[in-house]
């Protein structure tokens, strides 16, 4: 179902380049929003491994400290920290190293409940390279360890989510593009341990793989949805599906309280979306839920072999006016493009259009809905998408950057937005050659945070 867009044209003037400026510039003029860029270091950019939507995280707050990791330009782990509202960054070498080359290989970090710095990087089908801070908020880290001890040898894609408790899951594909599973452990701040909690939620049972996205509603429930790809070929995405767990992810139900058997297949869990193959659908998206626990899922795909690709939004409705429980779904036309491409192969691909982060914003009991992604039809520009979902409201554009990021895609501080509502993005220009190429002549450009300050809607 589309709703299509009346769009708002509004230039953030970013006084500074993303990638030739060590300066910090608090930007201002006639701009919708109170915002600033913090320049952090020069980092990698030869591909968009320091740039891709599946760094959970690339930014990560505890208390009032924030984290920020990326490789350098000789592909060594940095990790960085300041104090909220300064610019004063304190950025240290760990001593680390990855295959920056990969851009499969980024880096992902969490702060425990405790205030330890958990990091993992560098894989794409390998054994698990994780360690994590010898002290609370200490930018310096332990030896590389195992988590669990088993199944840690060709791991891709390590997430890390915190839970309300200050514990942490992490999340990883066992196995390969075509044939892999989803993990799940759990680490008990307090007790500095971690366990299994699941060993195989999603089963492509040696035919596919899952590529999910996950999500922690501020009640603790755990939202997670994917598509299913029968190869490596991302042309083979097909179908989107839903599930979550209100124990820690023990156990699953669809979003009407029905439980799942697990592992979760494609034989037992019925998509909510029908998307063929070859719909230009993408994988490892993002995933939201309001603050009455509706979720939301972002994605591009094209309804049709002659439509253009959109940005969707697919969420539940009721088919009653009162609400009540969700007993159907709708997939929202966000976009309104008039050029399209085609979606195929394998390795990293370089798209005109980046995967969308999805954030709800519920203040003051009035839902609204922001979608940041980077198109070719805005100059490579980041734009954000918003919408009132209390007044139905159109989506309004706003253009975030004057100038382009190229091969970007949005991560934020989860936590951040989580605790005080402050969307902090990061923010580097990047290459990437289709299929897993490197742009060896580009050299480093700025790693930034960009503060944005939604306001509240009364």
């Amino acid at each position: 179902m589309s709703r299509f867009c009346s769009v708002l044209f509004l230039a953030w003037l970013v006084a500074t380049s993303l990638s030739a400026c060590d300066n910090n510039t608090e930007l201002s003029g006639n701009n919708p929003y109170d915002h600033h860029l913090s320049y952090v270091a020069q980092g990698w950019a030869q591909n968009s491994v320091n740039a891709t939507i599946f760094r959970k995280n690339s930014l990560a707050t505890y208390q009032q400290q924030q984290y920020i990791a990326f490789y350098s330009d000789d592909s060594e782990v940095m990790l960085g920290k300041r104090p909220l509202g300064t610019d004063d960054w304190e950025v240290a070498a760990t001593g680390y190293f990855g295959r920056a080359t990969d851009a499969h290989n980024g880096i992902s970090i969490m702060i425990d409940g405790t205030g330890y710095v958990h990091m993992a990087w560098d894989h794409h089908v390998d054994t698990l390279r994780y360690a994590r801070s010898l002290a609370p908020e200490s930018l310096q880290l332990g030896p590389m360890m195992a988590m669990v001890g088993t199944d840690e040898m060709a791991v891709t894609y390590p997430e890390f989510h915190r839970l309300p408790s200050g514990d942490i899951l992490f999340a990883y594909r066992d196995g390969s593009s075509g044939n892999g599973r989803l993990i799940i452990n759990q680490y008990d701040h307090a007790l500095m341990q971690w366990k299994r909690i699941q060993s195989n939620l999603l089963d492509g049972e040696g035919q596919r793989n899952a590529y999910w996205q996950i999500h922690i509603g501020s009640d603790s429930t755990i939202h997670l949805s994917w598509v299913w790809r029968e190869t490596g070929d991302v042309a083979t995405n097909h179908d989107m599906h839903y599930a979550r767990s209100g124990n820690g992810g023990i156990s699953w139900q669809s979003a009407t309280g029905n439980n799942y058997s697990l592992p979760m297949t494609q034989q037992t869990v019925d998509p909510i979306w029908l998307i063929s193959q070859g719909s230009n659908l993408i994988n490892q998206t993002s995933i939201t839920a309001d603050s009455n626990g509706t979720p939301y899922i972002a994605t591009y795909y094209r309804e049709s072999l002659t439509a253009f690709t959109q940005v969707h939004v697919i969420y539940p409705i009721s088919k009653t006016s009162s609400g009540g429980e969700p007993l159907e779904w709708t997939s929202e036309t966000v976009s309104n493009r008039q050029m399209d491409f085609s979606l195929s192969g394998g390795g990293s691909k370089s798209l005109p259009i980046s995967r969308p982060q999805i954030i709800s914003d519920s203040r003051n009991g009035v839902h609204r809905l922001h979608i940041i992604y980077r198109d070719s039809e805005y100059d490579d520009r980041a734009i954000m998408a918003s919408s009132n979902l209390t007044t139905g409201a159109t989506w309004q554009y706003t253009v975030l950057t004057d100038q382009s990021v190229d091969r970007w895609e949005p991560s934020y501080d989860t936590e951040l937005w989580r605790q005080q509502s402050r969307l902090h993005l990061y923010v580097q220009a990047v290459g990437q050659i289709d299929g897993e190429g490197v742009d060896t002549d580009r050299p480093p450009s700025n790693v930034q945070v960009l503060e944005v300050s939604l306001p509240e809607v009364e």
